[in-house]
């Protein structure tokens, strides 16, 4: 038994050596080969001898099982020796250390024939080649981790902007991107793309903002990359990145405070709908008309803070959440949503549910969702530094809210696109709106296939210039339009 202290020593190759072994050594470290395991089988066959690769808590990383004399084999993990032989029962074993830290790897090569120079050199080199490899796939590794956390810590970023929690949101944000959310206000903005496209997307959007934007994989949808971003230049630079590559579209938001981040990423996937018609793939939700703003703001801010009132009484941390959540839930679907706010379903789902039993509302009618989402969305972006409305002063209601001749007017434009369809799309649509967007129901009343109901609303989509069978936004409003029309009965809602 031998062993040295001194790490491993190179033996200069003997004067014309054949060095094809050195080359076949050497084609294990090109990109195509680098294989541990190939390495190790490939010392076995050209030393012919038994080779096995164990990591410090003695597990077969590679070749074959050997049993190790337990002493040596402590000792080159705990770096005390670099290298061993051993030699009885008619095998000679040598034993080097892989890896520099303790607790390294063993690296054993057992064979009838003692060791020669020639062989020696051989399971020298090969330990060094080993010990690059695998120095390579840790360094690799530790890159792949520290970029799955930064990438966690975006998204839990983005989840505590989603829930208006902006002083832990800038906390967090504050060790690893300092200033990022220093602004009052920003923009959020989702890039669609084929699933496959979005790790190349997420790259080129960090390069792109030389990472003075937050930029996060969508937790709900595969092929959708959300960027917030308080810079002005960010608009402009996302155009380009979508330009540069087909079937990819942009949806902004206007700008929002960053307590109303939720709303703002709503604004951006309701403004991606438009973009897919777009001839640029872009659009900006400010550059369509919404009925909220033909109201008159006054009556508006008055009748939201009273259909919201049951809300009120509760604890502020609780009503935020309720509120968020909700906000995202007539959105998205529960699933969705969960992913977004980093909560479980049934967690979304009872908190709507609350929601729903403090408003007096069924959100299974689409109307109901489309009037409390007309309350929210005025509480956020008509009450962001002002005064709210009296709950108690008198006021029109969502009757007279909706009866006012610009409103009307806009209801009646933007129904109107469908009278040009033969097939009576419009009578499909409030069908289909009436029956809770189930089109098997909407089939029912019609007296058509379920089937035909679904293709009269897609084929709604590009004439409305927005997206129907995804709840959300735009469906709200072409329900707004049809209270406004008088197509559709108003739904019961207490304060409303």
């Amino acid at each position: 038994m031998a062993g040295r202290s001194d790490g491993i020593r190179r033996t200069p190759e003997a004067a014309g050596e054949h060095p094809a072994w050195a080359r076949e050594l050497l084609e294990h470290l090109r990109p195509a080969g680098r294989d541990v395991r190939r390495v190790v089988d490939w010392l076995a066959a050209t030393v012919r001898a038994e080779v096995s690769l164990q990591d410090a808590a003695g597990t077969l990383l590679a070749g074959t099982r050997l049993p190790l004399q337990e002493t040596l084999a402590a000792g080159l993990r705990s770096g005390r020796i670099a290298s061993a032989a051993w030699e009885g029962e008619g095998r000679h074993l040598r034993l080097v250390k892989i890896g520099h830290l303790a607790p390294a790897r063993v690296l054993a090569v057992s064979r009838e024939d003692p060791f020669d120079r020639h062989t020696s050199d051989i399971v020298t080199h090969t330990a060094q080649v080993i010990e690059l490899l695998l120095t390579a796939d840790e360094t690799v590794a530790a890159g792949h981790r520290l970029r799955r956390a930064t990438a966690d810590l975006r998204l839990a970023i983005l989840q505590l902007l989603m829930v208006e929690d902006t002083v832990a949101a800038r906390r967090v944000a504050a060790g690893l991107w300092p200033g990022l959310l220093d602004a009052d206000t920003a923009c959020v903005y989702v890039i669609e793309s084929a699933p496959a496209l979005r790790e190349r997307l997420v790259a080129e959007c960090l390069g792109t903002t030389r990472e003075e934007a937050l930029v996060v994989r969508c937790p709900a949808m595969d092929g959708h990359v959300i960027v917030v971003s308080p810079r002005e230049a960010t608009a402009g630079e996302l155009r380009s990145l979508v330009e540069r590559h087909p079937d990819t579209f942009l949806g902004g938001s206007v700008w929002q405070s960053l307590a109303r981040t939720a709303t703002a990423y709503g604004q951006a996937v309701s403004a991606l709908a438009v973009a897919r018609f777009r001839a640029d793939k872009t659009a900006v939700y400010a550059e369509r008309t919404h009925p909220e703003r033909l109201m008159d703001p006054v009556a508006l801010r008055g009748w939201a803070g009273r259909v919201l009132r049951p809300l009120d009484a509760l604890p502020h941390h609780t009503r935020a959440e309720l509120l968020a959540t909700t906000r995202l839930g007539l959105e998205f679907t529960a699933v969705n949503t969960a992913k977004i706010l980093g909560v479980s379903r049934n967690t979304v789902r009872a908190r709507m549910e609350r929601v729903e039993t403090l408003l007096g509302v069924d959100f299974d009618d689409v109307t109901a969702r489309a009037v409390v989402h007309l309350a929210l969305h005025t509480q956020i972006n008509l009450l962001d530094g002002q005064t709210a409305g009296d709950a108690g002063a008198p006021s029109p209601g969502l009757t007279g809210l909706l009866a006012g001749p610009a409103v009307g007017g806009w209801a009646r434009e933007l129904l109107g696109r469908l009278d040009r369809d033969t097939r009576d799309v419009r009578r499909t649509l409030r069908t289909w709106i009436a029956a809770g967007g189930n089109a098997e129901r909407a089939a029912q009343t019609l007296g058509v296939h379920a089937q035909t109901v679904r293709e009269h609303v897609r084929s709604a989509e590009p004439v409305l210039e927005r997206q129907l069978l995804a709840t959300g936004t735009d469906l709200y409003e072409v329900a707004l339009a049809h209270l406004a029309a008088g197509d559709l009965e108003q739904p019961v809602i207490t304060g409303g």
